[in-house]
């Protein structure tokens, strides 16, 4: 045996790259480092956007006009776009959450006459995101800012313009339950 299979380690002679066995991280490091994990495997995983897919920002929508009418409309994820038949030949798709999904569209013969992949994405032209140290919280701006609910944004925020939103739709479709629209906390 060498001099220094002899030596005991201790956290001064140890070289960096060894970390003493009873080093444990701590909760913020690991769930940290799981995000960056499922955040590259979904990267890797997931085949880019081709010419012939459609691309859908978040919370806008998208046309698409079919060759002939569509009897049946199928979306593979309907949690990520929502799909709907405008007449009978043209479907409006609206991004719903981020994500990767499809759709296909049947005649009354059950012959497939669209399929095609969508790719829900968040336009980053309009969008602000503000970081205050491990939150987030998103706005719009067109040209002036107003938050915006936005997949992964602090809780207590995005529960708050949830809140908002959902009385400012209940007022402006004529539901006497929502009470009058202020601009501030209740």
């Amino acid at each position: 045996m060498t001099t220094t299979e002899n030596k005991k380690l201790s956290p001064e002679t140890m070289p960096c790259h060894v970390l003493p066995r009873n080093l444990k991280p701590s909760a913020g490091f690991t769930a940290l480092v799981a995000a960056v994990s499922i955040g590259l495997v979904a990267t890797l995983t997931s085949p880019p956007a081709s010419a012939k897919d459609l691309v859908v920002r978040y919370d806008q929508a998208q046309l698409i006009r079919l060759p002939r009418p569509a009897a049946d409309v199928i979306v593979g994820n309907p949690s990520i776009a929502d799909v709907a038949i405008q007449g009978s030949n043209l479907l409006v798709v609206t991004g719903k959450t981020f994500g990767v999904t499809n759709v296909i569209a049947l005649d009354v013969d059950r012959n497939v006459i669209h399929d095609q992949r969508i790719f829900v994405e968040r336009d980053p032209q309009k969008v602000v995101t503000l970081l205050k140290g491990s939150t987030r919280e998103s706005y719009t701006c067109t040209p002036t800012c107003a938050p915006t609910m936005t997949i992964g944004d602090d809780k207590a925020f995005f529960e708050n313009i949830n809140k908002h939103s959902q009385k400012k739709h209940k007022f402006s479709t004529g539901d006497a339950s929502a009470g009058p629209q202020s601009g501030g906390e209740e």
